[in-house]
């Protein structure tokens, strides 16, 4: 009889899909097939209908795929499966989401290395799939229907990361490969184009290596000064020796980070802005590693410039955000020269497009801008103070399970942290540590973490890293704590 009631059910939601006009309103529509409960969102032409089935109509043609996208389902961090797994770590692929899952070295997989990158829910696989399957053409320059529903698809990226960060327009969203692109695209056109020689940018101790190489090339072609504040034993900025790198008032531009890679540490971001300009600089936050943890908002911190990745918040590599104030972002010169970057060409001059896309030269990341709309969209539906309870809690367990294991010593004690644990194990190399953790099923990160001046200031060569998302279990932060203690007395 239930699966009678299936059938039934589904046939009436098809009649109803049946009798729709061709060309639908936007909407939404709610109904149930069998007891399966299912969301209709419907839009012009063609529709992607999201629940626990989805359903993709044509005009004509209907079929079934299943999915587990749940569009309008909000993902509740405390709430638990029959596995005692959270409900969010569903969306994910089946090594995550189940304890009947791949085994991985013969163990169930414990991933502790989202801050390298994150594992990736079924909404982004399935948006950037969809749109490979059924409306795939490049951007902005064709008139034809596909061409004009992908430019839709890919614009929809700009605005969502525009809502993400609260920025005051899409227009100040430049979207970039990555974050290092979008630093580098400031040392380029800010440094270049408006800095003068004789300023100075001033970064941190802390800094991942893609916020120093840059200004790093901008000292030695541009005749900036690299100043470099300092960090505390505790993994803090010393806010004192910021404060007095500002102080002759030749700092042009502060380039730091919101959140270490390495130590979890926030940076305090709105007195470093306030600092910052009342010395006359302008400040970039690298938050590759804070906009996955902590709600952003541009505007309140009247930060000039801010980059992150998709690929850390849960979407696909290949496409990063940049956002700029709109009055700096029309003085800087464009980074690349190309095609989608120009108004007009001849032989004798180019004239540029309007901001942002003059920066964006070239054919962009198409499927990947489709890919971090679901990924923001789908963060958006948890929500920050769900994902940061989550992450207090997983912290304070790591800091406490680890702390009291003989011989690993945690990397920085900062007060305001963030999901992201280093340590080390006396007598063993960091690599050893990760090699024989992996064979416990165990994946961690090993090595300078792309920061080597970091590692110095500590006087270490390398660290292991724990790292969480929001589909880690404070079960897994017990078993890695297990498997150190088995590691320690191999080293013994």
């Amino acid at each position: 009889m239930r699966g009678l009631d299936f059938f039934r059910g589904l046939a009436a939601v098809l009649l109803a899909l049946w009798l729709l006009p061709a060309q639908a309103s936007h909407g939404v529509y709610e109904g149930t097939v069998g007891k399966q409960a299912i969301v209709l969102t419907l839009g012009n032409q063609n529709a992607v209908y999201q629940g626990t089935y989805a359903y993709q109509r044509y005009r004509t043609p209907i079929r079934l795929k299943p999915t587990f996208s749940y569009s309008n389902k909000v993902l509740a961090m405390d709430e638990l499966d029959e596995q005692g797994l959270p409900v969010a770590r569903l969306q994910f692929n089946d090594l995550m989401n189940s304890r009947q899952q791949e085994q991985v070295r013969g163990r169930p997989l414990v991933f502790l290395d989202s801050a390298a990158s994150a594992q990736k829910p079924r909404a982004v696989i399935e948006a950037m799939a969809h749109a490979m399957e059924h409306q795939y053409a490049n951007v902005h320059r064709g008139l034809h229907w596909m061409s004009e529903r992908t430019t839709e698809a890919f614009e929809a990226c700009r605005d969502a990361a525009a809502r993400f960060l609260n920025a005051g327009s899409r227009d100040e969203i430049v979207l970039t490969r990555n974050s290092t692109e979008g630093i580098n695209l400031v040392a380029h056109s800010y440094g270049r184009g408006v800095m003068r020689p004789g300023q100075a940018v001033v970064i941190s101790e802390m800094e991942h290596h893609s916020n120093i190489v840059p200004w790093q090339m901008l000292r030695d072609a541009h005749g900036i000064e690299l100043r470099v504040a300092k960090v505390t034993d505790a993994g803090e900025l010393d806010m004192d020796a910021f404060a007095a790198l500002l102080a002759d008032g030749k700092v042009g531009l502060v380039a730091i980070t919101h959140m270490s890679n390495v130590l979890g540490s926030y940076t305090p971001a709105e007195r470093i802005v306030r600092l910052a300009h009342e010395a006359g600089a302008k400040v970039l936050f690298d938050g590759s590693q804070a906009a996955v943890h902590r709600k952003v908002d541009v505007q309140a911190l009247d930060a000039d410039f801010y980059v992150f990745t998709g690929h850390k918040l849960y979407g696909p590599t290949g496409i990063g955000v940049l956002y700029g104030k709109a009055a700096l972002l029309e003085r800087m010169p464009p980074f690349l020269g190309g095609g989608d970057m120009i108004s007009t060409v001849s032989f004798e001059r180019s004239e540029w497009a309007r901001v942002p896309h003059k920066f964006e030269a070239g054919t962009p990341p198409i499927l990947e801008g489709i890919g971090l709309k679901a990924a923001i969209e789908w963060v958006e539906r948890i929500g920050f103070p769900a994902m940061e309870a989550h992450e207090r809690a997983l912290t304070d367990h790591a800091l406490a399970r680890l702390s009291a294991i003989e011989g690993v010593t945690v990397i920085g004690r900062a007060q305001d942290r963030g999901g992201v644990v280093s340590f080390t194990l006396d007598r063993a190399h960091a690599h050893d540590v990760a090699t024989l953790l992996d064979r416990q099923g165990i994946a961690v990160r090993a090595g300078h973490h792309c920061a080597e001046p970091l590692m110095r200031r500590f006087g270490l060569d390398s660290t292991a890293r724990a790292s969480f998302g929001v589909y880690t279990t404070k079960a897994e932060i017990d078993a890695l704590a297990e498997a150190l203690t088995r590691v320690r007395t191999f080293f013994a």
